[in-house]
C-alpha cells in the first residue's frame, strides 16, 4: 500500500483491531435461540454499546427490535453542515456447522497461514471492525468530515426483520446521504469491489402428512403413502434435469452484462469435487448473480442410524429461494408456495409456512458516491480499479433503507470474499483486506465530505 498518514495509523491500529475482533468473535452470537443463548448476542450488543461509547459515539442506544433481538445504534457528530454517512454491519453470526470440520475452535479467533480464523471474522463482525479502523484513522489525521451514524444488526443472518421494521416504525432515525454496508466482499482478494446488486431470499417450511402414523414397510409399504417419498418427488421438482431452479411462474433467464466470474475459478473457490458437474445454464456471473437459485436446507425424517422399516407418516423440509433483481420477494414467495402445493403427489396433506423474507437490490453506479469510493480504493489497492459485482447473498435491510431514503446513495463493502468462506466451517479474514479496506472507508468519507 502507498505510504499515506491514513494508511500508516491504519496499519499501527491493527495489533488492536485483532485483540478487539478476537473478544467479539468469542461471543457466541448466533440469533437462533432455540440453538444458543440469548445471553451471548445480548453480551456481544453490550460490547459493541461499549467499544461506540469509547470511541466517543453519541445517543447510543439497545435497540429492542420487533423480532426480539437487539441492534446498536449511535451517533457520532462532525463539522457543522456536512453529510451524514450511515454505517452498517451485524453482530450475529450463522451457527458454526459441524464443530468437528473447524481446524481450530469456531469462536476463538486463531491465527493461521496468514488468515484469522472463527466464526464472524468476515460476516460480519470484522465489519464493524473495519468501520473503528477507519474512524480512528480520520480521528488522528484531522477528524472525521461528516456526521457519521453507526447501527449494528442483531438477525442479518435469521432473515427475521427485526431491524427493518424498527426502521420503518422510526423513519428518522437512519437517515443519512449515503450508507455503507460493510456485509460484502471484494471479487477477490485484492481486486477492490463493490457489491451493486444483491439477490433476495425467501425462507419457507413445507410439512407433507400422508398417514396418522408410521407403518411397517413390509406389511403395508407399496400401497401406503409414503409421506417422505412424496416431500422427495416435490423438492426435486424445484429443479430441471441440469439442476437450473424450476419454480412454476417465476423466470430464470435474465443475464449478467457486468464483471464475470471464470468457471474453472469458480470451481476452486467453490471447493467443488473433481469430476462434478455445475448446475444451472448461463454464464456462472448468470447462475450466481442474476438468476433465482433454490436450496433445500434441511430435512426432518429418521436419520440413517437408528432407522426402522417403516413408512413414514411425515416429512419436513426448509427451503430457501434466493431471488434475483428485478422479481418481487413476495411475489416469488407465492409463487414458491404455490408450485409446492400444486407438485405434491398422491392427494397429500401440505401445509407452507414462510419463515423469512427480503427483497433485492440495485445501487445506482453513477452517483457520487461511488466515484468517491472509486478514487479511494485506487490509493487503497494501488493500480487496481474498482470493479462492480453482484453478490447471491440477501441483505434485506438494504431495500428498506432504499424505500425509506430513496434520495440516499447505498454502497456494499466488506470482507466477505471467496477465501472467507462464509456460513461454512473454517471461516477466516484476510488482515491484509481488513487494513486495506478500513483505508479505502476512511479516504472515501474524506473524499465525500469534499465533493
Amino acid at each position: 500500500m502507498s505510504s499515506n498518514p491514513v494508511a500508516e495509523t491504519v496499519a499501527s491500529l491493527m495489533p488492536r483491531a485483532k485483540a478487539e475482533l478476537t473478544e467479539l468473535v468469542a461471543f457466541k452470537s448466533v440469533a437462533d435461540f432455540d440453538q444458543f443463548p440469548r445471553s451471548e448476542s445480548e453480551a456481544a450488543a453490550n460490547w459493541i454499546t461499549a467499544a461506540l461509547r469509547a470511541e466517543g459515539f453519541e445517543d447510543v442506544a439497545l435497540l429492542e427490535t420487533p423480532d426480539g433481538t437487539q441492534s446498536v445504534y449511535g451517533c457520532l457528530p462532525g463539522p457543522e453542515g456536512a453529510r451524514t454517512v450511515l454505517l452498517y454491519a451485524h453482530y450475529d453470526v450463522q451457527p458454526p456447522l459441524d464443530e468437528a470440520g473447524w481446524t481450530t475452535p469456531p469462536f476463538e479467533l486463531t491465527e493461521r497461514d496468514g488468515r484469522w480464523y472463527g466464526r464472524g471474522t468476515a460476516d460480519c463482525k470484522g465489519g464493524f471492525i473495519m468501520h473503528l479502523l477507519a474512524l480512528r484513522a480520520l480521528k488522528a489525521n484531522g477528524g472525521v468530515p461528516v456526521h457519521v451514524k453507526m447501527i449494528v444488526e442483531g438477525s442479518e443472518e435469521q432473515g427475521t426483520g427485526g431491524l427493518e421494521r424498527y426502521a420503518e416504525q422510526h423513519p428518522d432515525l437512519l437517515t443519512a446521504d449515503t450508507v455503507v454496508i460493510g456485509d460484502a466482499g471484494n471479487f477477490r482478494v485484492g481486486l477492490p469491489t463493490v457489491t451493486s446488486t444483491l439477490r433476495g431470499m425467501t425462507m419457507m417450511r413445507v410439512k407433507i402428512d400422508t398417514l396418522e402414523g408410521n407403518l411397517h414397510s413390509g406389511q403395508f409399504g407399496g400401497a401406503a403413502p409414503d409421506a417422505l417419498g412424496a416431500l422427495i418427488r416435490v423438492l426435486d421438482s424445484l429443479r430441471a434435469e441440469d439442476g437450473s431452479t424450476t419454480v412454476d411462474g417465476l423466470t430464470g433467464e435474465a443475464r449478467w452484462e457486468g464483471l464475470q466470474y471464470d468457471e474453472e475459478q469458480f470451481r476452486q473457490d467453490a471447493k467443488v469435487l473433481d469430476g462434478v458437474g455445475l448446475i444451472g445454464s448461463g454464464t456462472v456471473a448468470d447462475r450466481i448473480w442474476a438468476r433465482p437459485a433454490v436450496t433445500v436446507l434441511g430435512i426432518d425424517c429418521p436419520p440413517v442410524v437408528g432407522a426402522t422399516p417403516s413408512v413414514q407418516a411425515s416429512a419436513r423440509a426448509l427451503i430457501s429461494l434466493r431471488v434475483p433483481p428485478g422479481v418481487d420477494a413476495a411475489e416469488a414467495t407465492k409463487l414458491l408456495q404455490a408450485h409446492l402445493e400444486a407438485h405434491t403427489p398422491w392427494g397429500a396433506r401440505v401445509s407452507t409456512e414462510q419463515i423469512g423474507q427480503g427483497q433485492p437490490f440495485s445501487a445506482d453506479t453513477t452517483s457520487p458516491a461511488y466515484a468517491a469510493m472509486a478514487e479511494a480504493m485506487a490509493v487503497a489497492y494501488p493500480g487496481q480499479e474498482m470493479q462492480y459485482a453482484g453478490q447471491g447473498g440477501s441483505i434485506p435491510l438494504c431495500n428498506t433503507l432504499a424505500s425509506l431514503y430513496p434520495d440516499a446513495e447505498i454502497l456494499l463493502i466488506g470482507l466477505s470474499e471467496p477465501e472467507a468462506q462464509i456460513h461454512a466451517v473454517n471461516e477466516s479474514v484476510s488482515p491484509e483486506e481488513l487494513e486495506r479496506l478500513a483505508v479505502a472507508e476512511a479516504l472515501f468519507l474524506r473524499n465525500y465530505a469534499a465533493s
